[in-house]
């Protein structure tokens, strides 16, 4: 998703993913990071920030996989069932749904 933020100056771009965090997903940010910065951003913004949400992230691996990044990222993990109110997530179909529907098509 790109967003811009108005107060920053600066597109935001945010992956998420529905997985725990892999140390690949930082190349791929940095990748869009560099398409938004070249081909999107006038020259009065700032330079693009990029937001990864994952399912989980391993402290260790999301350090080892930004040290050497020169660009401005972070991961975050989320969960859910915070964000949503019970009647919603009752509402919902269950991961165990969801894969019996994409078997059956498949």
């Amino acid at each position: 998703m790109l967003f811009y933020h108005t107060k920053l100056h600066c597109y935001i771009v945010v992956e998420l993913k529905n997985t725990e965090f892999k140390p690949e997903y930082i190349g791929k940010v940095n990748f869009y990071l560099s398409a938004v910065d070249d081909l999107v951003k006038d020259e009065q913004d700032n330079p693009s920030i990029g937001i990864i949400l994952c399912r989980e992230k391993n402290k260790i691996s999301v350090e080892y996989a930004l040290k050497d990044v020169n660009k401005p990222i972070g991961v975050s993990s989320y969960e859910i069932a915070k964000f949503l109110p019970k009647d919603v997530l009752e509402s919902l179909p269950t991961e165990e749904e969801l894969n019996l529907h994409i078997d059956i098509e498949e």
